[in-house]
């Protein structure tokens, strides 16, 4: 593989389901050009950054580095449309609005806040590890277990009524899988507009429902924010409500079921996490570095700067590789390796800086409770079948990993 080869893998949905070629092609980059320019002709040009060390510079930099208005790759017709997008998440917020739009939930995902939802969360690991056991010994790990799990959690926190959560898993795979033909709503270019419109439908009900009879779930918090003295518009609360809704629970289910992945393939990590139940929580951020379930995001400057010894001009975007960061060799002790007992673990999969994961403690104590359930009652597992991975260019992990195991 050659230099050129290797960075058509940021602008192939088909790469980011291919973890060998995707970490073949990222790792020939940190090695030869790790702030590589890549120009396609369905993508306008951008600045690939591989290494950790450049990633954490830029994200520490947000006054140079802006997420606006080019926040996510994507192709150069979605770059034009992003103007017309009536819906404006903190994904597309830069100060000094997002740190005055972030303090509205940042006590809820806070680590006192998430401690309150520890009790519900074991409850909710166990009802699905219960689930499991109901199969009779053989299910997809990612369709009857990850996708939910989180999805009920993170759904709950808002408030949102059980009928609507599969609305809400269909909607957010349509999302983040539209370059995917499984998960797609269709190949037509004004389908992901769509969805983000169905998204927006359903969150004004939710709004003004919670503004006329407030409770104390954090839908209701977001729809009664103050923000500068007035109640926030309803396209940021809608962006709000979407962001959580869909980044909340996807990431988590893509760590979840990729990480047991892992485990299926490394054997002697399962054997580990099951005889020392204190690994649970290294291993739990293992698999959130070895999946790297967020691709990338994509910051613009606002100057002239030099990255690495390149120069990089005010207004050029660069795209920051989290899935090529966590494998670096200049960080990582034997990066390609999966350890549960890894530590440090200095990974980069929850971003850094000013726009840091929200969710990260949250996710977690998910996974720590999910993993804690299954160790302690898995007697035997394996793969049932060939994984799948969504093809994706920004959140992503297993669409499909069948196994076949018993249990206590």
């Amino acid at each position: 593989m050659d230099i050129a080869a290797a960075a058509t893998v940021f602008t192939d949905p088909r790469a980011y389901a291919d973890n060998e070629r995707f970490h073949t092609a990222t790792a020939l980059l940190r090695r030869e050009s790790p702030v590589h320019r890549v120009e396609h002709p369905r993508f306008n040009p951008f600045w690939a950054i591989t290494k950790h060390e450049d990633v954490l510079a830029i994200a520490r930099g947000s006054d140079i580095w802006l997420n606006a208005p080019r926040p996510a790759l994507g192709p150069k017709a979605k770059d034009a449309e992003r103007a017309n997008i009536p819906i404006r998440s903190l994904v597309q917020m830069d100060a000094p609005d997002h740190p005055v739009y972030r303090h509205i939930s940042a006590d809820w995902f806070k680590p006192a806040g998430v401690r309150r939802l520890r009790d519900r969360i074991a409850e909710l690991a166990k009802r699905y590890v219960d689930h499991m056991a109901d199969l009779g010994g053989e299910c997809d790990f990612f369709v009857d277990v990850a996708a939910h799990y989180p999805l009920y959690v993170i759904l709950s926190l808002l408030g949102l009524p059980e009928d609507d959560f599969p609305r809400m898993l269909k909607l957010t795979q349509e999302l983040f899988g539209a370059a995917d033909e499984d998960l797609a709503r269709s190949q037509d270019k004004q389908a992901q507009m769509a969805v983000l419109m169905d998204f927006f439908i359903y969150f004004q009900g939710l709004i003004q429902d919670r503004r006329e009879n407030p409770t104390d779930d954090l839908g209701s918090v977001i729809a009664n924010a103050m923000v500068h003295g007035e109640q926030m518009g309803e396209l940021e609360a809608a962006g709000y409500y979407t962001l959580i809704a869909t980044a909340g629970h996807d990431t988590t289910s893509s760590a979840l079921a990729g990480g047991l992945h892992a485990l299926l393939e490394n054997p002697d990590q399962w054997g580990r996490l099951a005889d020392d139940p204190a690994l649970v929580a290294p291993g739990v951020d293992e698999m959130i570095r070895w999946v790297s379930p967020v691709k990338q995001f994509m910051r613009t400057a606002t100057e002239d700067t030099v990255v690495r010894g390149v120069p990089i001009a005010a207004g050029e975007s660069v795209l920051l590789s989290y899935p090529s960061a966590n494998r670096d060799e200049d960080v990582f002790d034997n990066p390609n390796t999966f350890d549960v007992g890894r530590s440090p673990n200095r990974h980069v999969a929850f971003g850094f800086g000013a726009h840091y994961c929200l969710g990260t403690h949250l996710a977690r104590l998910e996974g720590q409770a999910l993993y804690a359930e299954l160790v302690s009652r898995v007697r035997s597992i394996e793969l049932a079948g060939t994984p799948e991975y969504t093809e994706t260019l920004f959140v992503g992990g297993p669409k499909r990993l069948p196994i076949r195991y018993t249990m206590a």
